[in-house]
Protein backbone atom coordinates (compact mmCIF):
# COMPACT_ATOMS: atom_id res chain seq x y z
CA UNK A 1 0.00 0.00 0.00
CA UNK A 2 0.68 3.57 -0.79
CA UNK A 3 0.11 6.19 1.54
CA UNK A 4 0.18 10.17 1.46
CA UNK A 5 -0.77 11.68 4.87
CA UNK A 6 -1.43 15.27 5.05
CA UNK A 7 0.23 17.73 7.69
CA UNK A 8 3.32 18.35 9.65
CA UNK A 9 2.54 18.53 13.38
CA UNK A 10 2.98 16.02 16.36
CA UNK A 11 -0.28 14.22 15.48
CA UNK A 12 0.88 13.17 11.87
CA UNK A 13 4.71 12.12 13.00
CA UNK A 14 2.78 9.69 15.21
CA UNK A 15 0.23 8.77 12.65
CA UNK A 16 3.68 8.49 10.33
CA UNK A 17 5.34 6.23 13.03
CA UNK A 18 2.15 4.05 13.09
CA UNK A 19 1.94 4.12 9.20
CA UNK A 20 5.62 3.14 8.23
CA UNK A 21 5.63 0.23 11.33
CA UNK A 22 2.21 -1.63 9.28
CA UNK A 23 3.74 -4.14 7.19
CA UNK A 24 0.99 -3.23 4.04
CA UNK A 25 2.70 0.18 3.92
CA UNK A 26 5.50 -0.10 1.07
CA UNK A 27 5.91 3.94 0.76
CA UNK A 28 5.03 6.66 2.70
CA UNK A 29 4.56 9.93 1.42
CA UNK A 30 4.18 13.12 3.65
CA UNK A 31 3.40 16.49 2.69
CA UNK A 32 5.04 18.87 3.99
CA UNK A 33 5.97 17.40 6.96
CA UNK A 34 8.70 18.03 9.45
CA UNK A 35 12.21 16.39 10.15
CA UNK A 36 10.91 14.04 12.10
CA UNK A 37 8.28 12.57 9.98
CA UNK A 38 11.32 12.82 6.92
CA UNK A 39 13.19 10.22 8.55
CA UNK A 40 10.57 8.13 7.92
CA UNK A 41 8.92 8.82 5.07
CA UNK A 42 9.63 10.74 1.61
CA UNK A 43 8.31 14.63 2.32
CA UNK A 44 6.68 16.76 -0.78
CA UNK A 45 5.48 19.98 -0.11
CA UNK A 46 2.10 20.90 -0.85
CA UNK A 47 -0.54 23.81 0.36
CA UNK A 48 -2.44 21.38 2.49
CA UNK A 49 -5.57 23.39 2.12
CA UNK A 50 -5.91 23.76 -1.58
CA UNK A 51 -7.67 20.70 -2.68
CA UNK A 52 -7.01 20.64 -6.09
CA UNK A 53 -3.21 20.46 -5.17
CA UNK A 54 -3.71 17.60 -2.40
CA UNK A 55 -5.89 15.78 -4.84
CA UNK A 56 -3.59 16.24 -7.84
CA UNK A 57 -0.10 14.95 -5.27
CA UNK A 58 -2.21 11.94 -4.22
CA UNK A 59 -2.56 11.20 -8.60
CA UNK A 60 0.94 11.81 -8.53
CA UNK A 61 2.47 10.01 -5.92
CA UNK A 62 -0.45 6.98 -6.71
CA UNK A 63 -1.29 6.56 -2.94
CA UNK A 64 -3.73 3.92 -2.59
CA UNK A 65 -4.92 5.48 1.01
CA UNK A 66 -4.76 9.44 1.78
CA UNK A 67 -4.57 10.23 5.87
CA UNK A 68 -5.56 13.92 6.24
CA UNK A 69 -4.26 15.04 9.67
CA UNK A 70 -5.11 18.99 10.21
CA UNK A 71 -8.63 20.22 10.50
CA UNK A 72 -8.35 22.69 8.29
CA UNK A 73 -7.49 21.07 5.05
CA UNK A 74 -11.01 19.14 5.86
CA UNK A 75 -13.06 21.95 6.20
CA UNK A 76 -11.72 22.92 3.07
CA UNK A 77 -12.67 20.22 1.20
CA UNK A 78 -9.50 18.20 0.70
CA UNK A 79 -11.10 15.00 1.25
CA UNK A 80 -13.29 15.41 -1.38
CA UNK A 81 -11.66 16.30 -3.97
CA UNK A 82 -9.04 13.04 -3.34
CA UNK A 83 -11.99 10.53 -3.41
CA UNK A 84 -13.19 12.53 -6.48
CA UNK A 85 -9.83 11.48 -8.02
CA UNK A 86 -11.46 7.28 -6.83
CA UNK A 87 -8.62 7.65 -4.39
CA UNK A 88 -9.64 5.82 -1.00
CA UNK A 89 -9.21 8.69 1.86
CA UNK A 90 -8.96 8.88 5.87
CA UNK A 91 -10.98 12.06 6.79
CA UNK A 92 -14.37 13.24 6.48
CA UNK A 93 -15.99 15.61 3.66
CA UNK A 94 -16.01 19.39 4.02
CA UNK A 95 -19.81 18.96 4.80
CA UNK A 96 -19.16 16.31 7.54
CA UNK A 97 -16.21 18.66 8.68
CA UNK A 98 -18.52 21.30 9.69
CA UNK A 99 -18.72 19.16 13.25
CA UNK A 100 -15.50 21.20 13.72
CA UNK A 101 -15.54 23.71 11.99
CA UNK A 102 -18.92 25.21 13.51
CA UNK A 103 -19.25 24.90 17.07
CA UNK A 104 -23.07 25.93 16.52
CA UNK A 105 -23.54 23.41 13.75
CA UNK A 106 -22.20 21.13 16.38
CA UNK A 107 -24.72 21.81 18.46
CA UNK A 108 -27.42 21.66 15.99
CA UNK A 109 -26.29 18.04 15.40
CA UNK A 110 -26.16 17.16 19.21
CA UNK A 111 -29.81 18.71 19.67
CA UNK A 112 -31.46 16.83 17.16
CA UNK A 113 -29.57 13.33 17.91
CA UNK A 114 -30.23 13.72 21.48
CA UNK A 115 -26.87 13.80 22.62
CA UNK A 116 -25.92 15.16 26.19
CA UNK A 117 -24.12 18.51 26.11
CA UNK A 118 -24.21 21.67 27.50
CA UNK A 119 -26.72 24.42 27.15
CA UNK A 120 -25.46 26.89 24.70
CA UNK A 121 -26.82 30.04 22.80
CA UNK A 122 -24.56 31.26 19.29
CA UNK A 123 -24.01 35.00 19.85
CA UNK A 124 -23.40 37.57 16.52
CA UNK A 125 -23.30 40.95 18.66
CA UNK A 126 -22.13 42.13 22.37
CA UNK A 127 -25.94 42.34 23.73
CA UNK A 128 -26.84 38.89 23.09
CA UNK A 129 -23.63 38.02 24.63
CA UNK A 130 -24.31 39.80 27.29
CA UNK A 131 -27.40 38.17 28.23
CA UNK A 132 -26.06 34.91 27.31
CA UNK A 133 -23.21 35.06 30.07
CA UNK A 134 -25.71 36.44 31.90
CA UNK A 135 -28.03 33.53 32.37
CA UNK A 136 -25.65 30.91 32.93
CA UNK A 137 -23.01 32.80 34.97
CA UNK A 138 -19.47 32.12 36.05
CA UNK A 139 -17.36 30.29 35.33
CA UNK A 140 -18.39 32.00 31.90
CA UNK A 141 -17.23 29.65 28.46
CA UNK A 142 -17.17 31.37 25.44
CA UNK A 143 -15.76 29.86 22.00
CA UNK A 144 -15.38 30.81 18.78
CA UNK A 145 -17.90 29.25 16.29
CA UNK A 146 -15.15 28.82 14.04
CA UNK A 147 -11.67 27.29 13.34
CA UNK A 148 -9.15 28.24 16.04
CA UNK A 149 -6.37 25.52 16.20
CA UNK A 150 -7.43 24.81 19.46
CA UNK A 151 -7.18 28.17 20.93
CA UNK A 152 -9.97 29.55 20.08
CA UNK A 153 -11.86 29.07 23.71
CA UNK A 154 -11.79 31.24 26.60
CA UNK A 155 -12.65 29.56 30.55
CA UNK A 156 -12.81 32.51 33.04
CA UNK A 157 -14.47 33.78 36.14
CA UNK A 158 -13.90 37.45 34.33
CA UNK A 159 -16.97 38.50 32.63
CA UNK A 160 -15.24 41.45 31.11
CA UNK A 161 -12.23 38.90 29.72
CA UNK A 162 -15.26 36.97 28.33
CA UNK A 163 -17.00 39.68 26.46
CA UNK A 164 -13.57 40.83 25.26
CA UNK A 165 -13.24 37.50 23.76
CA UNK A 166 -16.72 36.94 22.22
CA UNK A 167 -16.10 41.04 20.24
CA UNK A 168 -12.74 39.54 18.57
CA UNK A 169 -13.75 36.38 17.67
CA UNK A 170 -16.94 37.76 16.01
CA UNK A 171 -19.77 34.72 16.34
CA UNK A 172 -19.40 32.47 19.20
CA UNK A 173 -20.88 29.84 21.14
CA UNK A 174 -21.77 30.89 25.06
CA UNK A 175 -22.42 27.54 27.08
CA UNK A 176 -22.69 27.01 30.40
CA UNK A 177 -20.05 25.31 32.41
CA UNK A 178 -19.39 21.64 32.52
CA UNK A 179 -17.70 20.36 35.99
CA UNK A 180 -16.01 16.97 35.99
CA UNK A 181 -13.12 15.55 34.42
CA UNK A 182 -12.37 15.73 30.67
CA UNK A 183 -11.92 12.84 28.47
CA UNK A 184 -10.85 12.28 24.95
CA UNK A 185 -12.18 9.39 22.85
CA UNK A 186 -11.41 8.53 19.37
CA UNK A 187 -13.34 6.54 17.38
CA UNK A 188 -12.64 5.46 14.13
CA UNK A 189 -15.46 5.23 11.70
CA UNK A 190 -16.60 4.47 8.03
CA UNK A 191 -19.90 6.74 8.80
CA UNK A 192 -21.84 3.40 9.72
CA UNK A 193 -19.60 1.56 12.01
CA UNK A 194 -17.26 2.77 14.72
CA UNK A 195 -14.54 1.55 17.05
CA UNK A 196 -13.26 3.02 20.02
CA UNK A 197 -9.54 3.48 20.73
CA UNK A 198 -8.16 3.65 24.61
CA UNK A 199 -10.11 6.98 26.34
CA UNK A 200 -7.13 10.03 26.89
CA UNK A 201 -7.07 12.74 28.66
CA UNK A 202 -4.75 15.95 27.92
CA UNK A 203 -3.87 18.99 28.94
CA UNK A 204 -5.09 22.31 27.84
CA UNK A 205 -3.79 25.30 30.10
CA UNK A 206 -0.25 25.95 29.82
CA UNK A 207 0.88 26.12 32.88
CA UNK A 208 0.90 23.26 35.80
CA UNK A 209 -2.33 23.19 38.29
CA UNK A 210 -3.94 24.11 35.13
CA UNK A 211 -3.64 27.82 35.16
CA UNK A 212 -2.94 30.23 32.34
CA UNK A 213 -4.34 30.76 29.03
CA UNK A 214 -5.52 27.59 26.35
CA UNK A 215 -3.50 25.95 24.45
CA UNK A 216 -3.63 22.78 21.76
CA UNK A 217 -2.33 21.00 24.12
CA UNK A 218 0.80 19.88 27.03
CA UNK A 219 0.40 16.98 27.54
CA UNK A 220 -1.86 13.65 27.59
CA UNK A 221 -1.89 10.03 29.28
CA UNK A 222 -4.07 6.93 28.44
CA UNK A 223 -5.52 4.57 29.25
CA UNK A 224 -7.09 6.30 32.36
CA UNK A 225 -7.19 4.57 35.52
CA UNK A 226 -9.97 6.47 37.23
CA UNK A 227 -12.72 5.65 34.45
CA UNK A 228 -16.07 4.30 34.76
CA UNK A 229 -15.62 0.47 33.59
CA UNK A 230 -18.75 1.61 31.35
CA UNK A 231 -17.62 5.12 29.96
CA UNK A 232 -16.82 4.18 26.65
CA UNK A 233 -19.78 1.77 26.04
CA UNK A 234 -21.78 4.91 27.39
CA UNK A 235 -20.18 7.06 25.39
CA UNK A 236 -21.02 5.24 22.13
CA UNK A 237 -24.42 4.27 22.73
CA UNK A 238 -24.93 7.88 23.62
CA UNK A 239 -22.97 9.72 21.82
CA UNK A 240 -21.04 8.55 19.08
CA UNK A 241 -24.16 6.30 16.90
CA UNK A 242 -27.02 9.03 17.38
CA UNK A 243 -24.09 11.10 16.05
CA UNK A 244 -23.16 9.42 13.03
CA UNK A 245 -26.91 8.64 12.80
CA UNK A 246 -28.19 12.21 11.99
CA UNK A 247 -25.39 13.18 10.05
CA UNK A 248 -26.34 9.91 7.89
CA UNK A 249 -29.94 11.63 8.05
CA UNK A 250 -28.50 14.73 6.76
CA UNK A 251 -26.86 13.07 3.67
CA UNK A 252 -23.09 13.81 5.19
CA UNK A 253 -22.17 10.42 6.48
CA UNK A 254 -18.76 11.20 8.38
CA UNK A 255 -15.55 8.99 7.52
CA UNK A 256 -12.58 9.50 9.62
CA UNK A 257 -11.70 9.76 12.94
CA UNK A 258 -14.34 11.63 15.56
CA UNK A 259 -13.08 13.29 18.28
CA UNK A 260 -14.96 13.50 20.99
CA UNK A 261 -14.31 15.74 24.05
CA UNK A 262 -16.27 15.20 27.15
CA UNK A 263 -16.85 16.36 30.58
CA UNK A 264 -17.62 13.82 33.09
CA UNK A 265 -20.13 15.62 35.57
CA UNK A 266 -22.71 13.92 37.93
CA UNK A 267 -25.16 13.97 35.63
CA UNK A 268 -23.60 11.90 33.38
CA UNK A 269 -20.71 12.33 30.42
CA UNK A 270 -21.58 15.61 28.41
CA UNK A 271 -20.20 16.38 25.29
CA UNK A 272 -17.90 19.91 25.38
CA UNK A 273 -16.73 19.65 21.81
CA UNK A 274 -16.62 17.47 18.50
CA UNK A 275 -12.84 17.44 16.44
CA UNK A 276 -13.44 16.11 12.64
CA UNK A 277 -9.22 14.45 13.54
CA UNK A 278 -7.03 12.64 15.83
CA UNK A 279 -6.21 14.96 18.31
CA UNK A 280 -3.04 16.80 19.26
CA UNK A 281 -1.38 15.21 21.44
CA UNK A 282 -4.02 12.45 22.98
CA UNK A 283 -2.55 10.73 19.21
CA UNK A 284 0.94 10.60 20.36
CA UNK A 285 0.28 8.85 23.67
CA UNK A 286 -3.27 6.49 22.57
CA UNK A 287 -0.81 5.40 19.45
CA UNK A 288 2.02 4.60 21.33
CA UNK A 289 -0.52 1.60 22.96
CA UNK A 290 -2.21 0.70 20.02
CA UNK A 291 -0.82 -2.85 18.32
CA UNK A 292 -3.01 -3.18 15.87
CA UNK A 293 -1.93 -2.13 12.50
CA UNK A 294 -2.60 1.30 11.92
CA UNK A 295 -2.74 1.41 8.04
CA UNK A 296 -5.32 -1.24 7.78
CA UNK A 297 -7.07 0.24 10.09
CA UNK A 298 -8.02 3.95 8.29
CA UNK A 299 -8.40 1.92 5.27
CA UNK A 300 -10.63 -0.16 5.94
CA UNK A 301 -12.64 2.70 7.37
CA UNK A 302 -11.53 4.75 4.18
CA UNK A 303 -13.55 2.01 2.12
CA UNK A 304 -16.46 1.28 4.41
CA UNK A 305 -15.16 -2.19 5.12
CA UNK A 306 -14.60 -1.58 8.94
CA UNK A 307 -17.25 -3.84 10.11
CA UNK A 308 -15.76 -6.69 8.57
CA UNK A 309 -11.76 -5.40 10.99
CA UNK A 310 -10.99 -7.69 13.46
CA UNK A 311 -10.85 -6.40 16.98
CA UNK A 312 -8.66 -3.82 18.00
CA UNK A 313 -5.46 -5.06 20.07
CA UNK A 314 -3.61 -2.96 22.55
CA UNK A 315 -0.49 -3.65 24.45
CA UNK A 316 -0.30 -3.42 28.29
CA UNK A 317 0.55 -0.72 30.91
CA UNK A 318 0.18 2.49 30.03
CA UNK A 319 1.86 5.81 27.83
CA UNK A 320 2.30 9.31 28.79
CA UNK A 321 3.50 12.38 26.17
CA UNK A 322 4.73 15.43 27.57
CA UNK A 323 4.71 19.11 24.98
CA UNK A 324 7.66 21.17 25.12
CA UNK A 325 7.04 24.45 23.99
CA UNK A 326 8.91 27.30 22.71
CA UNK A 327 9.66 30.72 24.20
CA UNK A 328 6.09 32.84 24.53
CA UNK A 329 3.99 30.03 23.79
CA UNK A 330 0.90 30.77 23.26
CA UNK A 331 0.74 34.25 22.71
CA UNK A 332 4.13 34.84 20.95
CA UNK A 333 6.15 32.10 20.27
CA UNK A 334 9.73 32.39 19.45
CA UNK A 335 11.32 29.95 16.72
CA UNK A 336 14.64 29.50 15.19
CA UNK A 337 16.41 28.49 18.43
CA UNK A 338 18.21 25.34 18.26
CA UNK A 339 17.22 22.09 19.89
CA UNK A 340 19.27 18.90 20.75
CA UNK A 341 18.42 15.70 21.89
CA UNK A 342 15.54 15.58 19.58
CA UNK A 343 16.55 12.47 17.58
CA UNK A 344 15.95 9.85 20.31
CA UNK A 345 13.15 7.10 20.20
CA UNK A 346 10.07 8.57 21.87
CA UNK A 347 10.84 12.65 20.87
CA UNK A 348 8.13 13.62 18.63
CA UNK A 349 8.44 16.02 15.95
CA UNK A 350 5.74 19.09 16.07
CA UNK A 351 6.91 22.65 15.39
CA UNK A 352 10.79 21.56 14.07
CA UNK A 353 12.80 22.68 10.86
CA UNK A 354 16.14 22.30 9.50
CA UNK A 355 18.28 26.01 9.20
CA UNK A 356 18.97 26.43 5.61
CA UNK A 357 22.59 27.73 6.71
CA UNK A 358 23.77 24.60 8.71
CA UNK A 359 21.17 22.11 8.61
CA UNK A 360 20.61 22.36 12.49
CA UNK A 361 17.30 21.36 13.83
CA UNK A 362 15.37 24.41 15.16
CA UNK A 363 12.11 24.94 16.64
CA UNK A 364 9.72 26.42 13.90
CA UNK A 365 6.21 26.52 16.06
CA UNK A 366 4.59 27.03 19.59
CA UNK A 367 4.78 23.87 20.09
CA UNK A 368 8.13 22.31 19.16
CA UNK A 369 8.43 18.61 20.46
CA UNK A 370 6.65 15.97 22.58
CA UNK A 371 8.33 13.43 24.28
CA UNK A 372 6.24 9.94 24.75
CA UNK A 373 7.26 7.05 26.65
CA UNK A 374 5.41 3.89 27.25
CA UNK A 375 5.59 1.92 30.71
CA UNK A 376 4.52 -0.75 32.58
CA UNK A 377 1.84 1.24 34.64
CA UNK A 378 0.99 5.40 34.58
CA UNK A 379 3.86 5.77 37.05
CA UNK A 380 6.67 4.04 35.01
CA UNK A 381 5.50 5.93 31.42
CA UNK A 382 5.68 9.55 33.31
CA UNK A 383 8.96 8.86 34.35
CA UNK A 384 9.68 7.72 31.06
CA UNK A 385 8.20 10.45 29.63
CA UNK A 386 10.17 13.17 31.84
CA UNK A 387 13.56 11.08 31.49
CA UNK A 388 13.49 12.11 27.44
CA UNK A 389 12.37 15.91 28.18
CA UNK A 390 15.08 16.07 30.86
CA UNK A 391 17.25 15.54 27.93
CA UNK A 392 16.00 18.01 25.33
CA UNK A 393 17.80 21.12 25.15
CA UNK A 394 15.66 24.12 23.75
CA UNK A 395 16.52 27.94 24.90
CA UNK A 396 13.78 29.18 26.58
CA UNK A 397 11.52 26.25 26.52
CA UNK A 398 8.58 25.48 28.97
CA UNK A 399 6.61 22.51 29.55
CA UNK A 400 4.53 21.35 32.45
CA UNK A 401 5.97 18.87 35.05
CA UNK A 402 2.71 17.73 36.31
CA UNK A 403 1.06 15.67 33.28
CA UNK A 404 -0.90 12.99 34.58
CA UNK A 405 0.61 13.57 38.09
CA UNK A 406 -2.98 13.51 39.75
CA UNK A 407 -3.99 10.13 37.97
CA UNK A 408 -0.26 8.56 39.47
CA UNK A 409 -1.45 9.65 42.89
CA UNK A 410 -5.02 8.46 42.31
CA UNK A 411 -6.29 12.16 42.68
CA UNK A 412 -8.75 12.23 40.26
CA UNK A 413 -12.66 11.64 40.76
CA UNK A 414 -15.57 11.56 39.06
CA UNK A 415 -18.30 13.45 40.58
CA UNK A 416 -21.60 11.51 41.51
Amino acid sequence: MRVLLVGSGGREHALALGLAADPVVEHLVAAPGNPGIGAIAELREVVTTDPAAVAGLAVETAADLVVIGPEAPLVAGVADAVRAKGIACFGPSAAAARIEGSKSFAKEVMAAAGVPTARAYTCTDADQTARALDEFGPPYVVKDDGLAAGKGVVVTEDRAAALAHAAACGRVVVEEYLSGPEVSLFVVTDGQTALPLLPAQDFKRVGEGDVGPNTGGMGAYAPLPWAPPNLVDEVMTRVVHPTLAELRRRDTPFVGLLYVGLALTAAGPKVVEFNARFGDPETQAVLALLETPLAGLLHAAATGTLAGHPPLRWRPGAAVTVVVAAAGYPAAARTGDVITGADRPGIIHAGTARRASDGALVSAGGRVVCATAVGPDLAAARDAAYELVDGITLDGSQHRRDIALAAVRGQVTVPN
